[in-house]
């Protein structure tokens, strides 16, 4: 199927960056859609920004100037890199990659195990 392994969460102050990456690999034939996704505790899962295989992108309204999402279609890797952070930007960030395999029937979507970001304020 798909892996995808997420690094570059942390922990940063209020109006510090951080760059998240996540690689994709496995029986991949195309990528169409990858993004990223959070989840602060307590709230429901929230796409935050995807970019599709025409250069398409779409932010979360809180986000927009802030965040920036891009993609090596080469090495399969959707990068987020993330600028003056907020505490209200803490949650646990998970990469999405909605993609046709050699292996199963169709367009999936597939999960990264997430990564931590805290922003302390």
């Amino acid at each position: 199927q798909v892996q995808l392994v997420e690094s570059g969460g942390g922990l940063v102050q209020a109006g510090g960056s951080l760059r998240l990456s996540c690689a994709a690999s496995g029986s991949i034939f195309v990528i169409n859609v990858m993004g990223w996704y959070r989840q602060a505790p307590g709230k429901q899962r929230e796409l935050v920004a995807t970019l599709n295989s025409g250069g398409d992108t779409n932010y979360l309204d809180s986000v927009k100037g802030r965040f920036t999402i891009s993609r090596d279609n080469v090495e399969n890797t959707v990068y987020l890199q993330m600028n003056t952070l907020k505490p209200e930007d803490t949650a646990v960030y998970y990469c999405n990659v909605r993609a046709i395999t050699y292996t199963r029937v169709g367009l999936n979507d597939y999960w990264g195990q997430g990564t931590q970001v805290t922003v302390s304020s």
